[in-house]
């Protein structure tokens, strides 16, 4: 996932740039529908997050790869970066998200009990509420816009809550959860609400993929 994450931050440079034209990038479907999360996430806010916001990353990221691939002039290539980042990070961020919900008739909020993930969390946070807790907090914490992450440290062999601004991706760790905090997401419901409709099953999966490496 984390290699996924990278390698999509810097989309297809061999294939698309060298190539001379772009790969076009397109609006993923939602695996559930728009009234799917009611009462936790109103139809409204996932049709505007979606529709809107994730297409308008969309949108940016195909215009700058374009642009990208139009020119050889390295300091118009250079200019290209930010929107590279922040249109590419809003592309993947949002991809992993929407498969980061589930209808709770589908098995939204509910934690596989005896789990790898519920052990892990037991192992690095004490309890799953108290990661709950110390996830809402930290994500809440943020100022302004960001992502809050429950994410696997390779390294520590570690599940560790973490941060990123604005629409940067996780690049340091697996992300396991990902929570968005950008104002368009967070609205009049949100973080104690989400929990209802985290899906836990694709956190599961994702959690085994990463420790099993």
């Amino acid at each position: 996932m984390l290699s996924i994450a990278r390698s999509a931050l810097r989309p297809s440079l061999a294939r698309t740039f060298v190539a001379g034209k772009a790969f076009k990038h397109t609006l993923p479907p939602l695996p559930y529908a728009y009234d799917a999360l009611e009462p936790y996430i109103a139809e409204e806010i996932m049709t505007l997050h979606h529709t809107k916001h994730h297409q308008t990353y969309v949108n940016g990221l195909n215009a700058a790869e374009e642009a990208y691939a139009a020119t050889d002039s390295t300091a118009k290539r250079i200019s290209l970066q930010n929107a590279l980042k922040f249109n590419g990070g809003g592309h993947i961020n949002h991809s992993l998200f929407w498969k980061n919900l589930a209808p709770t008739n589908q098995g939204g909020g509910k934690l596989v009990a005896g789990g790898q993930l519920e052990k892990a969390l037991i192992k690095d946070f004490g309890s799953v509420e108290e990661f709950k807790k110390a996830m809402n907090a930290k994500t809440a914490a943020i100022q302004g816009s960001g992502w809050g992450w429950l994410g696997y440290d390779s390294a520590t062999k570690k599940l560790e809550i973490v941060t990123t601004a604005n629409q940067d991706p996780l690049l340091s760790h697996v992300p396991i959860i990902g929570i968005d905090i950008w104002e368009h997401a967070f609205y009049l419901q949100y973080l104690n609400a989400i929990w209802n409709v985290i899906n836990f099953e694709e956190a599961e999966r994702r959690f085994a993929e990463a420790a099993s490496n």
